[in-house]
């Protein structure tokens, strides 16, 4: 796909009120481009008294990568990590291309995906709107991207159980060789509407990238966005091992599911641009709320 076909010079997203929300039914305050959802209409940049847009994340585009499944992640992950009383308004598709710097094309099936999720909806003549009960159920799909990669993990509450130096032993010995110790994360993730517990994490994390980690952070954000947004690191690339097991006393009881009952065990190695791994994380999900899609491009 190619870069910027469309949208130049327009504001950046969230600037300017925005047209009503579709329950108005009167189409006041949209920009002079009109429109529906599904051709950049319903503006955000018009009308006196309408709501302010979302603002979506920044996206570093990887131009190996199919660039509307990049932005329709990164996209994603600001929706399912959004706070509340954030506007449900979405910019215009001339405005999340300009922000994103794909052209309008790209962006339309961005948003045709996330559409397709029940991320979104749009609304001839008044916009594309956030869904305010939007469900964190969706499979997960694996493609490579950082951005994918903190897109499936955002959206849900996280409480850190615990932290602090951990031996090296057993199976890290693989992936820190150089070391004799690390530091591990411990972290409990629930469903931000029903606080249902979803998944527990433990990351081993090399020292000199945990000293730069604030741990309140860890509440707030996966902990891949951490590392490259909070701690500066360059993430080079994620390699994903995904397999059945069963519950075992540990993952029942954070989990709330019965002994041996089957989860999904997911290990995530996160190296950066020395090659060196910075992060081991290793997640399990509960088998009954989760289910993961691998798309392989021919």
């Amino acid at each position: 796909m190619s870069g910027r076909d469309g949208g130049a010079g327009a504001p950046a997203p969230g600037g300017g009120a925005g047209s009503p929300a579709p329950a108005d039914g009167n189409g006041a305050g949209r920009n002079g481009n009109g429109g529906d959802g599904g051709d950049g209409g319903g503006g955000d940049g018009g009308g006196g008294n309408a709501s302010r847009a979302f603002a979506p994340d920044p996206l570093a585009l990887n131009r190996k990568l199919p660039l509307w499944y990049q932005v329709s992640q990164s996209l994603r992950a600001s929706i399912l990590g959004r706070h509340p009383g954030d506007p449900l308004r979405l910019p215009t598709e001339e405005r999340l291309a300009e922000h994103y710097g794909v052209g309008v094309l790209t962006m339309r099936q961005a948003l045709k995906e996330l559409a397709a999720e029940g991320l979104i909806s749009r609304h001839r003549r008044h916009g594309t709107f956030i869904e305010p009960g939007t469900r964190r159920s969706a499979p997960r799909r694996l493609l490579g991207s950082v951005d994918a990669v903190v897109a499936q993990q955002s959206g849900d509450v996280t409480t850190v159980l615990g932290h602090g130096p951990e031996k090296v032993a057993g199976e890290l010995a693989e992936f820190f060789p150089d070391l004799a110790e690390i530091v591990s994360y411990t972290r409990l993730r629930r469903d931000r509407e029903s606080g249902e517990p979803v998944s527990w994490a433990e990351n081993a994390v090399r020292p000199d990238a945990a000293a730069r980690i604030d741990v309140a952070d860890l509440a707030e954000a996966p902990m891949t966005k951490v590392l490259r947004d909070g701690a500066g690191i360059t993430i080079a690339r994620i390699t994903d091992t995904v397999r059945a097991t069963l519950a075992d006393p540990v993952t029942a009881e954070l989990l709330g599911v019965p002994l041996l009952s089957p989860i999904l065990h997911y290990t995530g190695v996160t190296y950066d641009e020395r090659g060196r791994v910075v992060d081991v994380a290793r997640i399990r999900y509960r088998g009954d709320r989760f289910a993961f899609s691998v798309t392989v491009d021919a």
